[in-house]
């Protein structure tokens, strides 16, 4: 059986792909002894199988074992003929938690390190000439090394407080694909958006400036511009017009371009072809998409193409109950967004986890904005640091060309700078993080240090959950005296400085990113909210409540509530671990829907 079966690359598609997710050989090495002499010999220590991409902790592995097993191998044969052209066949893994050493017929191919980005490996040199070829993956995951971005993943036997169960090995699709030695190796696409362009970089691979690049710009069926270019150098950059050509047209007058929003999450499909010079044959299709977006700050406020945007946003761990940090199938990634959009939210923040790329393309097709938070490690180290950078690198070149993502927030809560208030080391790192990011993007807003302790930042993003319970009075009206406006908002932060020590607002715009977080227990199992209720007319009352008085803010311009679901033993989400409403969700749109821009404007 072939799980998770969609096309896994959703920005970068090629028509001829193989699949290799279900049933693997599998091994747990607990005494590090290696296989490499098993490898030939059999079933050898390959006792049992497990269903990729679910790791061996998830019930949708077949396995379901928390214990804690530190190295893991994988085993798979396949028939896949090596190529009698100059073509290379590329063996691809989406994430692989957390550091991989691949092996193809007895040779090492790629090794790779971190556990929530792709990487890929050109097996051609190696395929066996029969077709037969054997695919050996050996996982290492140290639970106890704290220097390992993992978010909330538990380095301890059981979950517990914010902490979920941990992941370990294969939890994104594995895949092949044979191309030609022509291709094009990728595409960046960037809304030049006061210009009224697009910027298109293209990089191929293996052409000559006899080689043509041709590509379509297509809205529905409707074909809005086209082209061909040679190849000059391995990169090509150019710009569409998209006002001067009417292919999109100014927005003086109506509603103008059609600029991706959650509203109005308008996408445009671009089909690329290189063409081999000498012969006219075309060696490689690719089709992609973008969206036409901006977003920037500006008097104190969030701009989205524009025009004064204000996000509602709920906290998205990304964790199912049988997949964990994989969804059990695409489908799920979609309904999480139609739920959420349902409750009038317009985003999420993906907390401590960087997201399977399918539920970027179902945020950037159904309209959902998405912040991108890279797991943190626990504590800080030089170790820990490289780690970090290392993964937001490859993280922004996967994830650049969506453009549901409006904002990267490097660090939470101070996870991994334990001392950066005070601690100029730390400090420096936070901004190096902050400049970094801007460097490689500059399509986004970067937020330093979500929640409290921030330094150099675009958003000013702060944790509250000091609501009180709904029969406390006095500490309800400190709540909203809290965040009446942006001078208490700054200043009268409930137990931490909103700022390092050295950094203070530059008039970067308010948001409250983390609040709420009302625990209503409707599975049996124990569990923890940071205030608790026992009904649904009661979660809705007190959710309405807590909204209150937000929308009495004059200082806030967007907030994150906690959150989407229930995770393990957090029994605060607005729906069950497994996705069911625990109240009538009509009712929290009607309660979010109270809040309009024009409002704050007014």
């Amino acid at each position: 059986m072939t799980l998770r079966s969609e096309y896994p690359r959703p920005q970068f598609v090629r028509d001829k792909w193989l699949n290799l997710n279900g049933e693997w050989d599998f091994a747990f090495d607990d005494a590090n002894r290696g296989m490499i002499e098993h490898w030939r010999e059999g079933e050898g220590p390959f006792a049992r199988t497990i269903n990729v991409p679910f790791v061996y902790q998830a019930k949708k592995s077949g396995i379901g074992q928390r214990e804690r097993h530190d190295v893991v191998w994988y085993r798979r044969d396949i028939e896949i003929e090596a190529p009698s052209d100059d073509s290379s066949v590329i063996l691809h893994f989406g994430a692989v938690d957390y550091e991989a050493t691949v092996f193809v017929n007895g040779c090492q191919v790629v090794h790779h390190v971190g556990g929530h980005t792709p990487f890929e490996a050109d097996i051609t040199p190696v395929l066996s000439a029969d077709g037969h070829q054997r695919i050996v993956v050996r996982v290492f995951d140290p639970q106890d090394d704290e220097q390992i971005p993992r978010g909330k993943q538990f380095w301890e036997p059981q979950s517990t407080g914010i902490w979920y169960t941990n992941s370990t090995g294969i939890w994104q699709t594995v895949w092949i694909e044979t191309i030609a030695a022509k291709r094009l190796d990728d595409v960046r696409f960037r809304t030049l958006f006061d210009q009224g362009m697009i910027d298109i970089h293209a990089f191929g691979h293996g052409v000559s400036p006899v080689d043509r690049l041709r590509y379509a710009i297509r809205l529905g069926d409707q074909v809005l511009a086209n082209g061909e270019l040679g190849w000059a150098t391995p990169e090509l950059d150019w710009q569409i017009d998209f006002i001067q050509n009417h292919i999109f047209h100014a927005a003086f007058h109506g509603d103008g371009m059609p600029a991706w929003s959650p509203e109005h999450p308008t996408l445009f499909d671009v089909d690329f072809e290189i063409v081999d010079g000498l012969t006219g044959v075309i060696t490689d299709k690719v089709s992609s998409y973008f969206g036409i977006r901006d977003v920037r700050t500006e008097n104190g406020m969030v701009y989205l193409n524009g025009m004064p945007y204000y996000q509602k946003l709920v906290l998205d761990q990304g964790y199912w109950p049988e997949g964990l940090l994989t969804a059990p199938q695409d489908e799920d990634y979609r309904k999480d967004i139609e739920l959420a959009k349902s409750m009038g939210f317009n985003g999420c923040r993906k907390h401590q986890k960087m997201e399977d790329p399918r539920f970027l393309y179902w945020a950037d097709r159904l309209g959902f904005i998405v912040w991108g938070e890279c797991a943190s490690a626990p504590v800080y180290s030089k170790k820990a640091v490289d780690r970090l950078c290392a993964e937001w690198a490859e993280v922004v070149d996967r994830d650049y060309n969506h453009p549901c993502i409006l904002t990267w927030v490097p660090l939470n809560e101070s996870w991994g700078v334990p001392r950066i208030h005070t601690d100029t080391q730390q400090q420096h790192f936070s901004e190096a993080l902050y400049h970094y990011l801007h460097a490689i993007d500059p399509t986004r807003l970067v937020e330093s240090n979500d929640g409290w302790e921030q330094t150099v930042t675009d958003i000013c993003a702060i944790h509250n959950y000091n609501h009180g319970k709904p029969d406390d009075d006095a500490q309800y009206d400190e709540y909203r005296s809290q965040l009446a406006d942006r001078e208490s908002l700054l200043s009268r932060a409930p137990a931490w400085d909103i700022y390092a020590r050295g950094f203070a607002n530059q008039g970067e715009p308010i948001l409250l990113t983390e609040f709420g977080g009302i625990g209503f227990d409707v599975s049996g199992e124990p569990g923890w909210g940071y205030t608790s209720v026992e009904s649904a007319d009661q979660l809705i009352e007190e959710y309405s409540r807590i909204m209150d008085a937000l929308y009495a803010s004059s200082g806030l311009w967007g907030f994150c509530y906690t959150q989407l679901t229930d995770v393990e033993q957090e029994i605060n989400g607005l729906l069950t671990y497994d996705r069911k409403p625990k109240c009538d969700l009509s009712a929290i749109k009607e309660i979010n829907d109270r809040h309009h821009i024009s409002r704050v404007l007014l």
